[in-house]
């Protein structure tokens, strides 16, 4: 699949698609409580959707069930919601879904915290925040996709921290995923060369100890090796001449 341009009135619904993503995600993770269901997350993801008109673009997505990917503590990705998993004080939930809207999409991903949780866990939380945001800075027009790669794989690694090298970044537009791939690793100055117009998601998925992961027998539920925390943190980004704009905000 080739790289896409996006003109400016693109970029608009683009923008909007992103606000709507943000939205149902913060609707969802300022709601989380001990006792909740997986469930019961997503459809409150559904209900934020529908009452904004447009539909979850995660859902069917190459026949995934629910209206976001909730994933919990040692889950890295793509958690199915459950009405059996119910959430516990301490625990750390990904919250990972995209609005279709007017033909294009949002993706965005939030990890929150449920009540009071261990200071591992809130490290974890900001070390992968902060390295979105690193990458997120050298997301500038005549940059390559490696620069954006260096500088979260340097962040995190420099500060202990496992780096998901299996799953990656990926580009957005009418497609959920496009070209390029946006690896959390990789060489400053290789990979393809951003341009203004282009729109990218940067989606650090980092772990407390080790690299690895393997998949559940679901199919989807993707873990830690080791066992241990993993936060995922992304935005949906433009590439503009003024530098990169966060689609994927309030």
């Amino acid at each position: 699949m080739s790289i896409t341009i996006k003109s400016k009135s693109e970029l608009a619904i683009m923008r909007e698609a992103g606000r709507i993503t943000c939205g149902a995600i913060w609707y969802a993770g300022e709601r989380l409580k001990p006792g909740m269901t997986t469930k019961e997350v997503d459809d409150l993801i559904g209900k934020f959707y529908r009452e904004h008109g447009c539909k979850s673009a995660f859902k069917g997505l190459y026949g995934f069930p629910g209206n976001a990917c909730i994933s919990v503590n040692e889950e890295v990705i793509h958690g199915i919601p459950k009405a059996s998993r119910r959430l516990k004080e301490g625990d750390i939930v990904s919250i990972d879904t995209g609005a279709a809207y007017k033909g294009f999409n949002g993706d965005s991903c939030w990890t929150f915290p449920v009540g009071k949780i261990s200071d591992e866990a809130k490290a974890l939380l900001e070390v992968t925040e902060a390295s979105l945001w690193e990458g997120i800075k050298m997301a500038q027009a005549g940059n390559r996709v490696g620069d954006i790669s260096h500088a979260v794989e340097e962040y995190c690694a420099s500060r202990g921290y496992g780096i998901v090298r299996n799953y990656c970044g990926h580009g957005i537009g009418r497609e959920v995923h496009e070209s390029p791939e946006v690896p959390n690793w990789g060489r400053a100055g290789h990979g393809p060369r951003l341009v203004s117009g282009m729109t990218i998601c940067i989606e650090p998925m980092i772990n407390v100890k080790g690299d690895d992961v393997r998949s559940l027998k679901d199919g989807w539920t993707v873990v830690t090796k080791s066992g241990s925390l993993s936060a995922h943190f992304e935005h949906a980004i433009a590439i503009t001449p003024d530098g990169p704009v966060v689609l994927t905000q309030p």
